[in-house]
């Protein structure tokens, strides 16, 4: 009975959905129906409200989504949603200032008078908008209106301008910072929980240990490691997107011709392209580069984001007024000065000493003259066309929907569990062929097929809390959440797109002239879908792509492992020192004999790293000696400094102690002046007190040792020396024998290469008969042998010199357009792969 009433759930929904019932009540409220449906039929025919339910029951699932509730709102390990109202509102500001439209028109000037120019201008632009709104209808809306209109005038083809606009509309959604990714990185964080949870059952069941080693755990994703993720995949789409209009142009000319700009490129061209292109790529940088720098995190880059698009609406909503960029100009001034404070002074309020008080007095002055440039900005986005306040309850209407879809998704996704749902889908997903490839490629299919009638947000909160802890929890699987979040993302993103129900192309129907059909509409959009795809094959075969940014982004923190955790690096070092001691001589020995050898006959590359990382490795050793002396240096002395240092900071927090109650002293004084009261605590009563207070303050300063300051200036010179010690260590070795390494990984397989030269032989024999009318079936089933030796010679470490004419021979006898296959152009490569392949086999067996 329970799959009677988990089909009913589903057809709640469905029902719901196409009924044009919002998504916030149609989720929530099809839970409600199916859970007190089943509640009721169990009581009434089993006596048991709980009875046709596989877990728990009615006051289970009402007890899970109050904590649901309590969790999305309350809990503040998911304080990363705070970051959804902060993006949102930075992307319909700048969208109601009309920055996006200036970026829009200068970018389409700028880029115009190369073929495709107008298309490939609309892309980067939509790449620049994703950056800085993430907001799919404002793009669309603002590119349809601006740049269709132009595109059709200058003769573009209506299904290649169109698909361009809704394509790159739908960048927002992959390009960082994007609600999708936030919202996928709080959904994952919890399936991560429960994959860990599945994984640990498992090993327990498995070894009978109960604990099981990290490595074999699962790191979550948080929303900056998904922006950091995605930022590289989303690159990739625009580079396609841009590649797919300048191709077509080439191939198709009149589908989309080059549009020269009236006029010549002069002083204020120029100023006014800066103007509406430096200010977003600066407010790009400090979002995203805070991030990735570990300077802020995503609520704090958010945050950054709002102020920024704020001040820059400010000097936009009164172009062309003489004061325009004075709110801007002085907000600049404000963030220069407090990075030259910060730079100059410790601004630690909790430790203040005597000579950072001029820093902070500073400090203050900036913060107060950029809150004036915020406000001054926030004021005439208040009185100049009520833009504040549309953003503002644009940004609450967003939001509202985000958490209410949220909530209800909670519920749904708790009753489908509660109808046994989640073991069916595991179930039938553990049981296809092909492991976990098998289970992710059927995901990603069902995803993609539910693009066509569900928004993003539902598959989103609906179906990824549901199949995601079942891939993640597949030992077979080896990939990180980041990974699975970034491809779920990109698979979403068809979603915008994909026929009859994406929105971006209703978005565009919306705005698009009555010369454009909706089937101009839905065949652009075809090609985008196809590329969109062509995306995502590439990030799901190189997942380098996805992990670089993350892991480079965590290996800077102080948590990461080795060699960046302060906390471990020591225990290294200790460990390395003393194996220099024990085996200097013999490192030493056999970096110099190296040295002594002939490496004329290596690669031109290796001639130059190898002699460079053995000097390093050599000088390593001297490096050891500068640290050791650093360090010996700062402990003979501490013994002197440390007495001196405790009485001092002990001194100095008893002054500091008594300072704060001589203000309050004087503040009473004053106050018993002005009110001329008379009582228990009288103005000279306090201010003999104050006298003695200043009494007291004279003797503790006297105890301060003469030539505190100048002792405590060499103490710090000592610790700045072993430091840069330190950095200068760690600089030289770190690059001394990775080179070394990767030298001896390509020597080490010369005889896996040289045992391929049969294969290599026999392929350029095949070549070399080929005839030039040689038919079809035969040249496809040597690109299938191609492919076979590519593959083998990939294997082989440092083997591109040999792999890459023999990809470029393949592809010389492949039929492509119009290009016809060149067996004479083919055999001249492979006699260039079997040059190389010689020359690799001959060095590496040296």
């Amino acid at each position: 009975m329970e799959l009677v009433f988990l089909g009913l759930l589903v057809l709640f929904m469905v029902l719901a959905l196409t009924a044009g019932f919002p998504v916030s009540f149609a989720l929530p409220g099809s839970a409600v129906l199916a859970i007190a449906l089943a509640a009721l039929c169990g009581w009434l025919f089993a006596g048991d409200a709980s009875a046709y339910f596989a877990q728990g029951g009615p006051i289970e699932w009402l007890s899970a989504g109050v904590t649901n509730f309590r969790s999305l709102y309350w809990d503040v390990e998911r304080d990363t949603l705070i970051a959804i109202p902060l993006f949102v509102f930075m992307g319909i500001m700048l969208q109601r200032s009309k920055i996006a439209e200036d970026l829009l028109v200068k970018m389409a000037q700028l880029f115009g008078p190369i073929p495709g120019g107008l298309g490939i201008s609309v892309v980067f632009v939509g790449a620049l908008l994703a950056a800085t709104t993430g907001i799919v209808g404002a793009t669309v809306i603002a590119m349809g209106l601006i740049s269709l209109p132009a595109m059709l005038r200058n003769n573009y083809s209506k299904p290649l301008a169109c698909g361009t606009i809704c394509a790159s509309g739908t960048l927002g959604q992959i390009i960082p910072p994007s609600i999708v990714l936030i919202i996928l990185a709080d959904q994952l964080s919890s399936a991560t929980d429960q994959a860990s949870t599945a994984r640990k059952a498992d090993f327990k069941e498995a070894t009978g240990e109960f604990s099981m080693p990290a490595e074999f755990d699962i790191t979550s994703a948080s929303a900056g490691d998904m922006f950091m993720g995605a930022f590289v995949p989303g690159m990739i789409l625009v580079g396609i997107y841009m590649l797919y209009i300048l191709v077509s142009a080439l191939i198709r000319p009149q589908t989309a011709p080059p549009v020269h700009r009236e006029g010549s490129i002069d002083r204020d061209f120029v100023v006014s392209v800066l103007l509406a292109l430096v200010p977003p790529l600066t407010l790009i940088f400090a979002v995203l580069g805070s991030i990735i720098l570990g300077i802020a995190t995503v609520n704090q880059a958010g945050a950054i984001g709002a102020i920024g698009a704020m001040i820059m609406a400010g000097y936009r909503l009164t172009a062309g007024q003489r004061n325009a960029f004075y709110p801007a100009i002085l907000a600049v001034g404000s963030l220069v000065g407090i990075m030259v404070v910060l730079s100059l002074y410790d601004l630690n309020i909790k430790n203040v000493q005597e000579g950072d008080v001029v820093g902070l007095v500073l400090a203050g002055i900036f913060v107060t003259t950029l809150m004036i440039a915020v406000l001054w900005s926030c004021w005439r986005a208040y009185v100049i066309e009520d833009t504040l306040r549309g953003t503002m309850i644009e940004t609450a209407k967003t939001t509202s929907m985000v958490f209410i879809i949220l909530i209800g998704a909670a519920m749904l996704t708790t009753a489908f569990r509660g109808f046994g749902g989640e073991e069916l889908v595991k179930e039938h997903l553990t049981g296809l062929p092909g492991g976990f490839w098998g289970q992710f490629i059927v995901v990603m299919l069902v995803i993609f097929l539910l693009g066509f009638f569900l928004d993003f947000i539902e598959i989103a909160v609906v179906v990824v809390p549901i199949v995601a802890p079942i891939l993640l929890a597949d030992p077979s699987a080896n990939i990180t959440a980041v990974w699975l979040g970034v491809m779920v993302g990109l698979n979403i993103q068809t979603s915008f797109l994909t026929p009859p129900f994406g929105f971006a192309l209703f978005y565009l129907r919306g705005v698009a002239p009555p010369t454009v059909k909706t089937l101009d509409i839905y065949r652009g959009a075809v090609a985008f879908i196809c590329l969109q795809l062509a995306g995502l094959a590439v990030a799901g075969t190189f997942p380098s792509l996805v992990n670089y940014l993350p892991y480079r982004t965590y290996l800077t923190s102080d948590t990461a492992p080795p060699p960046m955790n302060p906390r471990l690096q020591a225990c290294i070092e200790e460990f390395l020192f003393d194996d220099y001691d024990a085996r200097g001589d013999e490192i030493r020995a056999a970096a110099r004999e190296m040295q002594g050898a002939d490496l004329s006959y290596l690669p031109g590359d290796w001639q130059k790293s190898i002699p460079k990382a053995l000097d390093q490795a050599l000088s390593a050793f001297d490096r050891v000696a500068d640290v050791r002396a650093a360090k010996q240096a700062v402990a003979d002395a501490t013994p002197e400094y440390r007495p001196v240092h405790q009485k001092v900071r002990a001194l100095q927090r008893d002054i500091a102690a008594l300072e704060e109650e001589r203000k309050t002293a004087l503040q009473t004084v004053r106050r018993l002046e002005r009110y001329e009261t008379s009582g228990e605590v009288t103005v000279a009563g306090t201010e003999a007190r104050i006298k003695r207070m200043d009494e007291e303050l004279e003797t503790l300063r006297a105890q301060i040792p003469a030539g505190w300051d100048d002792t405590h200036d060499r103490f710090k010179t000592l610790l700045d020396a072993e430091k840069k010690a330190l950095l200068t260590y760690r600089r030289t070795v770190d690059s001394a024998y990775e080179p070394i390494m990767k030298l001896r990984g390509e020597i080490g397989q010369a005889e896996q290469l040289a045992s391929l030269e049969g294969d290599i032989a026999a392929l350029a024999g095949v070549v070399q008969d080929l005839p030039a009318d040689a038919p079809s079936e035969r040249l496809d089933a040597l690109q299938e042998q191609f492919k076979e030796v590519e593959r083998k010679v990939g294997d082989v470490e440092g083997s591109n010199p040999v792999r890459s004419p023999l990809a470029k021979a393949r592809r010389a006898l492949r039929e492509t357009g119009n290009r016809k296959p060149d067996p004479d152009e083919a055999r001249t490569l492979m006699a260039e792969a079997m040059d190389a392949f010689k020359a690799e086999v001959a060095w590496r067996s040296r």
